[in-house]
């Protein structure tokens, strides 16, 4: 292991420190890292880019547009949902997703831009 990506001696900023600790944690902080790990999975980003392009999606165009099962493709935008990061609502028998809000579309596609960087 190597030291030089290291501090050498032991120091830090009690001022910083101590207003950087309070303002972590008084967000929620899971609820952060749940939205990115629900990103995190090759389908579930696959869909939600496919939603920040289109404004709603049946589950059955998402199954088309991943490859996958209708049963699978439900399962991914039902996370996304319960994660809160898309939303849901059902016409006659076809079930529409929707990204929850423009912050989310954003989100994404900053994380598309900054993929090709």
């Amino acid at each position: 292991m190597s030291a030089k990506d290291q501090c050498e001696i032991f120091t830090f900023d009690k001022q910083k420190v101590a207003s950087l600790k309070e303002k972590i944690l008084t967000e929620d902080v899971e609820v952060m890292a749940g939205m990115f790990k629900a990103l995190a999975d090759k389908t579930r980003m696959h869909i939600a880019y496919a939603l920040s392009l289109e404004e709603e999606l049946c589950v059955c165009d998402a199954a088309q547009i991943t490859d996958t099962s209708t049963a699978t493709a439900s399962h991914h935008l039902r996370t996304l949902k319960k994660l809160g990061l898309a939303k849901f609502r059902k016409q006659g028998k076809l079930a529409f997703y929707s990204l929850d809000d423009d912050h989310i579309r954003q989100m994404i596609q900053m994380a598309c831009e900054h993929s090709r960087e």
